[in-house]
This record gives C-alpha cells, structure tokens and sequence, in this order.
C-alpha cells in the first residue's frame, strides 16, 4: 500500500512538473503577445466560420496563455453577424462568453451599426457601449501602430 501511495505521489510531482516545466516554455517560446483579430466576413453554414475564428483565438490563448496575451477582435460589415448569430446559436454564445471572461475584448464597428440600422443593445450579443468603436478598419489600424499584430482567422 505504502509503494502504491508512495508511487501516486510521485505520478502527481511529475504532471506538476510537467505542467509547470510546459507553462514556463510557452513564456519562453512566445513571450508576451498583442494581438488583434479581424473578422469582416458572413459565418457560413451554421456559423461555421464564426465557430472556427472562436476556436482559433482560444487555441492561441492556450498556447501562450492568457496572462500573457493582450487579445483584441474588431468586428465590422458582415464580421457583425457573428453577435448577431449568438444571440441564437448557444454554442456561439459560450465561446464569446468564454473569450471575454479570458479578457479578449470585442470592438464593434458604428459605422456598421449606424449604416445598417442595427441596434447593439437589440440585434447583437452581449455588446455595450463601451465596445463600441467609432470605425473598424480605423481601429484596425490604430491597434497595429500600437504594437498589435494582425490575424484574420
């Protein structure tokens, strides 16, 4: 019984250690990271696309890690219907969810908005006014002179 314990503990060492050695290799292999995802695009059959970007940047932010990520996603035109989509498509909605508990912050285009009579606070998911955005492709560019690189997933 001791050796079984006594092998149980030294299982459980060697996954933290594991664990810890794998957190602290990403660090050194990435570093901290800004970055800003571009999504202007229709999600396609079953939001496929939308689904697809979510993962795309959760991927990212496991292979860094959170804590050293700064994550932004500027969304305008057609990029727009993927809050709109999630306030249907439950699977949607957690993977945004799930991004903003992970402090990626979504930017929402008012030139969209106001070109397409679409209401935030009505026709898309979990968007405030303080993610409003007065031009996404501005926004793109201001983010980049600040030192984030650009994605489009």
């Amino acid at each position: 019984m001791k050796q079984l314990i006594s092998l149980c503990a030294a299982v459980t060492l060697l996954a933290t250690m594991l664990m810890v050695s794998t957190a602290a290799e990403a660090e050194d292999r990435y570093g901290k990271q800004k970055v800003v995802y571009h999504i202007n695009y229709n999600g396609g059959e079953d939001d496929r696309m939308y689904r697809g970007a979510m993962r795309n940047i959760q991927n990212h932010i496991n292979a860094v890690g959170a804590e050293n990520m700064e994550i932004k996603v500027v969304l305008h035109g057609n990029g727009l219907g993927l809050l709109a989509s999630a306030l249907d498509n439950e699977a949607l909605q957690g993977q945004v969810l799930e991004l903003k508990g992970q402090n990626v912050g979504i930017h929402v285009c008012n030139n969209t908005l106001r070109g397409r009579k679409i209401s935030y606070e009505d026709d898309l998911f979990d968007v405030f006014e303080e993610d409003i955005v007065p031009s996404g492709v501005a926004e793109l560019s201001r983010l980049q002179q600040m030192g984030y690189t650009y994605i489009k997933p």
